[in-house]
């Protein structure tokens, strides 16, 4: 790879380090950063204009956080955000949990106070005793720039983690009287690290073990998302049935080893207990996924044969073989060698169809309904990006629902499960992939955590869907308070008038009955538009 260098001597070419951090994200290839300024990142903008940066402002730091993260996880690439000192990183801490969780790849840029300012509470405006180690909590790394001659190794070092690492949250702070200051040293661009493969012995021995399996399953988490291809063709080879993890759904839409079925139902967990190999690839196997109802009781997968770029998380689980290394290089060594399985009785196609019918009548009262709907939006606009916050219809499609395209399919109802997440991580994901529809799907009471940020869809003209599923309250969380004997206190909070809520937005309002077929016509009337528009699904209390 050609090295690229920035421009940094005295006279008109002085660059002061704000400007070198945003030449750097640039020459990395940042397109999008979003951020709110403040008088303590005002060097950040200095010359942002100039910069090929488009520059995206939320109504808050969180929503900001959620924004590039719906970014990343649409497009595969990094997603930024500019925050303040103090609030401004407190604000933006729920969004970087959210990544944690997810490992998704998102930078997070602070300023901090001034450096001889710093841990000595002299009463600073945004002051924190400890701004770094809060942001170290949640960070997979987090560098403070002491000296200008700090900024370009430690911005090497998060990209060199970006690459060989496990995805997540990273940080970097730059004290406010040193963002002004000149850089003044060369910066020059260094070489990717190329990720390491396990070793041979360790591939051939996996290929083994799949390729004399009898009843051979693969598990897809979202770590195999971008080895989409590769889990297909593996499947193909051993007649495998794939059971992908919520955050692995589109990919082999409609494939008939396809199992777009969470592990928690009985159905799945039967299958995976009948399997005599279990190739696990980009997944934490943790409870979100495959314990839901927190019975405890998930089968042992027996002779699990692990892929995953973490080797913390490779050690977390009994494994017989474990490859640490990302999806995309280590599956290809998997393939070669195997050949075709050519006789499977019972196993490979039927046993998924079989598997998917058995999942889709475990789903709870009212939750095939809300499958159904989930379902009339992907086959009204195909190819779409559907973003989802913890809401019943989300619930429900995690149980069981299939996509229709990777990286389709995504939402904070799983992992670390915060609420607000849709509206701001629906309008990140558009940004990301303009040419895709985006349909952000989000209840009454998670749409009141961040509905300000629909504004910023307005700002950028952009064509999103809210869906706003208003069942007048918190009705799961009702349900699992009734079903505890717990009376539901706290539960029903009234929503605003939806409509009211668009016209202050300046966006088209519809009301739309809970039918399929209400549901697709009004889809269908919007199909064409270029503009956000906001769709209220309202499902009467019961009595009432």
């Amino acid at each position: 790879m050609q090295k690229k260098t920035m421009d940094n001597r005295q006279g008109h070419n002085r660059i002061s380090v704000g400007k070198a951090l945003v030449q750097y994200l640039e020459n990395r290839g940042v397109s999008v950063v979003f951020g709110i300024p403040g008088v303590h990142t005002l060097e950040l903008y200095r010359g942002l204009e100039k910069a090929n940066l488009r520059h995206i402002t939320p109504r808050h730091e969180q929503g900001a956080g959620f924004m590039a993260d719906g970014y990343a996880r649409a497009s595969g690439r990094l997603g930024v955000a500019f925050v303040i000192t103090g609030p401004g990183v407190t604000n933006i801490l729920t969004a970087m949990g959210q990544v944690l969780a997810d490992s998704i790849p998102m930078l997070v840029v602070s300023s901090v106070n001034a450096a001889d300012s710093l841990g000595k509470g002299l009463g600073h405006l945004h002051e924190l005793p400890d701004q770094q180690g809060i942001c170290k909590k949640l960070s997979l790394r987090s560098e403070h720039i002491h000296t200008a001659r700090d900024l370009i190794p430690a911005l090497h070092a998060i990209f060199k983690d970006l690459a060989i690492s496990r995805p997540g949250p990273m940080h970097i702070q730059v004290p406010v009287d040193l963002l002004g200051q000149d850089a003044a040293l060369p910066m020059e661009e260094p070489e990717i690290t190329v990720p390491l493969l396990p070793a041979p012995k360790d591939i051939s021995a996996a290929r083994e073990k799949l390729a004399q399996a009898k009843r051979p399953v693969i598990i897809a988490g979202g770590g195999s998302i971008s080895a989409a291809d590769q889990v297909t063709i593996l499947a193909e080879i051993l007649k495998a049935p794939v059971v992908q993890t919520i955050n692995a759904r589109g990919q082999m839409h409609q494939h008939p080893l396809r199992i777009p079925a969470s592990p928690s139902l009985q159905a799945v967990r039967h299958l995976l207990a009948a399997s005599d190999a279990v190739l696990a690839v980009g997944t934490q196997l943790g409870p979100t996924d495959f314990d839901i109802y927190s019975r405890g009781d998930a089968p042992p997968l027996a002779h699990l044969i692990r892929v995953d770029i973490d080797p913390q998380q490779l050690e977390r689980h009994p494994a017989d073989i474990r490859l640490q290394g990302r999806a995309q290089d280590i599956l290809p060594l998997l393939i070669q060698g195997l050949a075709p399985v050519t006789a499977t009785g019972a196993w490979g196609e039927n046993k998924a169809k079989a598997v998917c019918r058995a999942a889709r009548t475990e789903l709870p009262p009212g939750y095939g309904h809300m499958v159904e709907m989930v379902e009339t939006i992907r086959d009204t606009l195909p190819g779409s990006i559907i973003v989802g916050d913890s809401t019943q219809p989300i619930y429900a499609a995690n149980l069981y629902y299939g996509h229709d395209s990777p990286r389709g399919w995504f939402n904070a109802a799983t992992g670390f499960g915060t609420l607000g997440y849709a509206i701001p991580a629906a309008i990140g994901a558009c940004l990301a992939d303009p040419g895709r529809r985006v349909v952000c799907i989000t209840g009454d009471g998670g749409a009141q955590f961040t509905l300000p940020e629909m504004m910023t869809a307005k700002d950028e003209n952009l064509p999103v869907v809210f869906l706003i599923w208003n069942n007048f309250g918190f009705k799961e969380i009702a349900g699992a308070m009734s079903h505890a004997d717990i009376a539901p206190i706290g539960c029903h909070p009234r929503p605003p008038d939806f409509q009211d809520i668009a016209r202050a937005h300046d966006m088209p309002y519809v009301r739309c009955h809970n039918t399929v077929t209400d549901l697709e016509n009004t889809l269908k009337s919007h199909a064409d538009s270029q503009l956000p528009v906001l769709i209220e699904i309202q499902i009467p209390l019961r009595g009432s």
